[in-house]
């Protein structure tokens, strides 16, 4: 496998042993592992969900990931957020996250936003990255992460958990249905969240890695994602269901008319405090949203 085609700080020995597991895979190859080296990876939330996403796309070799959460390490958060632990409480979790991810892989530049996003700042941000991993525990967060990157062209992995039930899809804008498609508008008043009704640790591990696994497949070309799917799995029997749902002509942010053209302000920005948290259970589309 000759060094002519690619940047020769790319192609030294410990580059092809590192990768040498996805350079091995004729759907991946040295190209795909290039790719890779060249994207941008934006997450929000470095907790439940965003702890393996984060490790899986240090480890795999994304060039550039941005890491977005204000809330700091808390002890119940040690449960289920892989990339903290007992001396990391009281720090801040893009920290905590950064260091882990820079100390497997010294390659990957990391990019710590510790602020709440919100609708004044959101937008910029989305759009300097190439994917969005979105693991935040609030609907309001979600609806916000949906509509800005729905807004600036950018595809995301959208997903979360709650007790034993973990649900994940993939978005593309303008081609495939976005969260408003199969959500419709935000629920009205208070939902459960894994701080109110508690959460199987391991299943954050579960969709995390599935989260991951979209974006590699994103940034690679490799396989189809889960576009047009929502993929929903309940642990305590270890069932797993993909539904096709499909993109909604009225959708308000979307769709052929749509009146959500700016972002709008929600009540409480996306600090995504309890990250990773936040799922219904795995709920049928809203009418006019399932193929």
């Amino acid at each position: 496998m000759g060094c002519a085609p690619i940047l020769e700080d790319q192609c030294d020995d410990a580059f092809l042993e590192r990768y040498s597991r996805h350079i091995l895979l004729p759907e991946v190859r040295l190209e795909g592992q290039r790719r890779l080296r060249r994207s941008r990876v934006l997450i929000v939330g470095a907790g439940g969900l965003g702890s393996p996403a984060a490790y899986y796309l240090a480890a795999a070799g994304v060039g550039v990931i941005g890491l977005a959460d204000a809330d700091v390490v808390d002890l119940s958060n040690l449960q289920r957020q892989i990339l903290h632990a007992t001396a990391d409480v009281g720090t801040p979790k893009v920290l905590s996250a950064a260091r882990k991810m820079r100390a497997l892989n010294p390659d990957v530049e990391v990019v710590t936003y510790q602020a709440c996003l919100d609708a004044d700042n959101i937008g910029p941000i989305v759009a300097d990255y190439d994917f969005v991993v979105e693991g935040v525990d609030n609907f309001e967060s979600k609806y916000l992460i949906n509509d800005a990157c729905v807004m600036a062209g950018v595809p995301f992995s959208q997903g979360g958990i709650l007790q034993f039930v973990g649900m994940t899809m993939t978005v593309r804008p303008g081609e495939t249905a976005c969260y408003r498609c199969v959500m419709g508008d935000p629920p009205a008043g208070a939902v459960p969240t894994c701080a109110s009704v508690g959460v199987f640790g391991a299943i954050a591990g579960m969709l995390g890695a599935i989260q991951a696994a979209e974006t590699l497949k994103y940034l690679t070309g490799v396989g189809r994602p889960l576009y047009d799917a929502l993929l929903c799995f309940d642990a305590k029997d270890m069932e797993f269901m993909k539904s096709p749902v499909r993109k909604d002509p009225a959708c308000r942010v979307c769709g052929e008319r749509p009146d959500i053209t700016v972002l709008q302000r929600a009540a409480r920005p996306t600090c995504a405090a309890k990250a990773g948290d936040g799922a219904r259970t795995c709920p049928g589309p809203r009418p006019g949203g399932a193929s």
